[in-house]
């Protein structure tokens, strides 16, 4: 049998299949959503429940097939009968049907030999169900094959930063959204509305100015769930990803502009400010160690840092124009979500801080938004000049 994987939805509790994630008995509740996303190395499927819901899944031979079903659950109109067609050699299709009135079923059409494993687990805020599907490795590639993704040269660049290769295709990611409203200011003003304003602000100028194609991965008020954010600058194969955020802190004096890359930090401050960003808290960020480390020794560190000091630089200069009182927190490594998986120099950007009285009050207004986004602008063309330079 395929090697498989997966969690229970309540305890996180490794155990063997057949599968039964259980829950006490609920309500029924709404699938409203099936997706799927191909990186490299897996795919992802997502049933989209909102609702802790108790849920099994096996696999099927003659044919291939992995399939779950959700309880208590019935489908959204739309998906009745749907089928996804994934463009990937290991996997067929996804049929999602409604199997009795209590139980959705969604079958995944695959090919067990191409497979290496699957994992099968349970996320939560909103509560959905994740199917990962990692492919066996490919035989070499032949010389037709096109080149693979730079490896850090001795200088620590990747070849395409000496090439002076540019930049054409940037996603930029409002932070939060949705029911989740970031950080709320004293006055109510939420970190959603304000980083949303700023990116399209920012696409404003990068579209008009540079002719760069721009992607914001929301233009309104929808959450999206952090690991869904990369992917969306992966699937449009973005040369930038920047993440927009406003800070926060229990101590209402704090105030200034941070930027960061993905690495894992030490630092207990990165740390707490990760932990908010992440949804999560701060004793869960040691377990994201063994992934970051492994993620942050490709090619895109060194690009990424580079980047985040660009922004920083310019967004810190810019303001200090125009603004008393701006304080340059720097640039680090930390370890937060939502650059994770990203296949091209990517960032975080605290833009300030809504906890301080001060910078809320500016960050209300269309003048101080529109020098953060012409700061951030600055920075993104000072390092994508530098690509020529390397």
């Amino acid at each position: 049998m395929m090697k498989r994987t997966t969690w229970l939805a309540i305890g996180w509790i490794l155990f063997v299949s057949p599968i039964l994630a259980k829950t006490p008995p609920l309500h029924q509740v709404e699938v409203y959503n099936v997706r799927s996303y191909t990186h490299p190395s897996y795919t992802r499927i997502v049933i989209d429940v909102g609702q802790l819901r108790e849920y099994i899944f096996n696999e099927l031979k003659s044919p291939d097939r992995v399939y779950i079903d959700v309880f208590q659950a019935k489908l959204n109109p739309i998906l009745h009968g749907k089928t996804i067609y994934v463009n990937n050699p290991y996997i067929h299709r996804i049929r999602i049907a409604q199997k009795t009135p209590q139980t959705v079923r969604v079958v995944v059409d695959l090919n067990f030999k191409q497979i290496k494993r699957y994992e099968v687990f349970p996320l939560p805020d909103p509560f959905r169900i994740v199917l990962d599907i990692y492919p066996r490795p490919q035989e070499k590639a032949s010389p037709e094959t096109p080149p693979q993704p730079a490896r850090p040269t001795k200088n620590g660049y990747t070849l395409a930063r000496q090439l002076g290769l540019g930049v054409h295709r940037i996603v930029l990611d409002p932070g939060h959204g949705g029911r989740d409203p970031g950080c709320i200011g004293r006055s109510g003003l939420k970190e959603k509305d304000v980083v949303l304003d700023i990116c399209l602000r920012l696409k404003k100028l990068l579209e008009t100015k540079n002719q760069f194609e721009v992607i914001l991965t929301r233009e309104s008020d929808i959450f999206i769930p952090l690991e869904n954010r990369t992917i969306i600058a992966n699937q449009k194969r973005a040369d930038l990803y920047i993440s927009i955020h406003a800070n926060a802190n229990p101590n209402r004096k704090k105030r200034g502009v941070m930027s960061f890359y993905l690495n894992f930090s030490p630092d207990p401050t990165v740390n707490a400010i990760a932990a908010r960003e992440n949804a999560t808290s701060s004793k869960n960020i040691g377990k994201m160690k063994e992934i970051i480390l492994k993620i942050v020794q490709n090619s895109k560190i060194k690009e990424s840092q580079e980047l985040a000091r660009a922004i920083q630089k310019s967004l810190v200069n810019r303001l200090k124009k125009h603004f008393s009182a701006i304080k340059d927190m720097g640039v680090k490594g930390g370890p937060f979500w939502v650059l994770i998986g990203a296949e091209m120099p990517s960032v975080l950007v605290e833009i300030s801080h809504l906890s301080n009285p001060t910078e809320e009050s500016r960050l209300k207004t269309a003048r101080y938004r529109q020098e953060i986004a012409y700061g951030i602008y600055e920075g993104i063309i000072n390092y994508v000049k530098s690509l020529g330079k390397g």
